[in-house]
């Protein structure tokens, strides 16, 4: 799967090693806020959207699959298979 939140963590830190360039101009360190801004912004978006799918799988966790059907985020995946030794 692409776009996982480890890639968001990723994205994060470039921008932040961007902003800490210090040979930027001025015209330049304006456009990078700019960008920081804007990436936040999605990021924050992303991070809601995954702390809402971790409360859904709490909700199924603890009640079972009775609420399931309002939860339609969660999807039906196969159990992970056992790690033979």
């Amino acid at each position: 799967m692409k776009n996982k939140l480890i890639d968001l963590n990723n994205h994060l830190f470039a921008e932040l090693e961007r902003l800490s360039d210090e040979g930027l101009t001025p015209e330049q360190i304006a456009t990078e806020a700019v960008r920081a801004k804007s990436i936040i912004d999605v990021s924050s978006q992303i991070v809601d959207v995954a702390d809402l799918h971790l409360k859904a799988v709490k909700i199924v966790a603890d009640h079972g699959d009775r609420f399931k059907a309002q939860l339609p985020m969660i999807e039906d995946r196969p159990a992970l298979k056992a790690v033979e030794s």
